[in-house]
């Protein structure tokens, strides 16, 4: 099965709708993170039988809001002192710490965050954020 994070804005009406298979997406309004979770269940692992239908999220949105998301290769990825993953609680904290800041430079930081966590180690999996201000 394949974990995927899907989202449609409406900028004219203030309104996202987002579908997750297994992933989430992030809102950062003001200094706090909205966590809204996807399904617990990927695309095309039941192939064969009874397909489960995926929850759609409806939320309004907020001038100056940052939405992002990210496929799970970057909270996953092996690195630091210790060789552990990065994890999302880290994650969260990282966008929370860079969300004020404009997206090409939040872009640059996610960017060498992740090259300086993983150093010498192998990238595991693929690496995919996505964020956006309202």
């Amino acid at each position: 099965g394949m974990d995927i994070s899907f989202c449609a804005l409406d900028r004219k009406n203030k309104k996202l709708e987002f579908a997750g298979a297994k992933n989430p997406v992030y809102i950062i309004r003001k200094g706090e993170l909205i966590e809204i979770k996807g399904d617990r269940h990927p695309i095309g692992q039941y192939v064969e039988a009874e397909l489960i239908p995926f929850t759609n999220h409806e939320m309004a949105v907020e001038e100056g809001d940052c939405i992002y998301i990210l496929s799970d290769g970057f909270p996953d990825q092996f690195g630091g002192p210790k060789g552990k993953k990065f994890r999302y609680k880290t994650f969260k904290e990282l966008l929370l710490e860079i969300s004020t800041k404009p997206m090409s430079e939040q872009k640059q930081i996610l960017s060498e965050s992740f090259d300086n966590w993983k150093g010498s180690l192998e990238q595991i999996d693929d690496v995919c954020v996505i964020g956006i201000r309202v």
